[in-house]
């Protein structure tokens, strides 16, 4: 009896182990033949410009899939390769006073990515992704940029990594 029921548990567990297929712990969907990636220089076309904000997010999305995936970064010839400029940096007021003057100030950057896969064309993927920080009106837009540009290029990279890696 007790025989029968390791038998059992074992059928249980093959059929539950089949049905998952290979797991990524790091939740990416990549074919085991990508060995490499580039991520070319993404321009900062947007009309107001930062120095070194370009230079910024090509920096932090390699990283991001340095540390997230078992590929190597590579300058030309990869097996993905992803591509394309900052579009949008602005501040918008996103509050107003009684005084009808700004409370909070709201900076966007959005960038236009473009993804190739080498080795499956049909994954290749086009779209713009965009983030935000708030930040109060009495503070300047110089003293909160850093912090802004760290939490916005960490969220659309993220983002481009999940849909074009993890293709959620």
């Amino acid at each position: 009896m007790n025989k029968l029921k390791h038998i059992i548990a074992a059928v249980i567990i093959l059929t539950l182990m089949e049905g998952c297929g290979i797991y990524s712990f790091s939740g990416t969907n990549i074919s085991p033949d990508t060995k490499t990636f580039q991520v070319n220089f993404f321009q900062n076309q947007a009309p107001r410009v930062f120095p070194g904000a370009d230079q910024t997010f090509t920096n932090q999305l390699q990283d991001l899939i340095l540390n997230q995936t078992n590929l190597s970064l590579t300058t030309s010839g990869g097996d993905i390769i992803y591509e394309g400029e900052i579009v949008q940096d602005y501040v918008s007021p996103n509050t107003a006073t009684s005084n009808i003057t700004a409370a909070q100030n709201r900076l966007t950057i959005a960038v236009n990515m473009r993804f190739y896969d080498e080795k499956d064309p049909d994954q290749d993927l086009e779209q713009r992704f965009s983030f935000f920080f708030d930040y109060p009106a009495s503070s300047s837009e110089n003293t909160v940029r850093a912090e802004a540009i760290q939490i916005i290029y960490e969220r659309i990279t993220q983002d481009i990594f999940n849909a074009t890696l993890a293709r959620w």
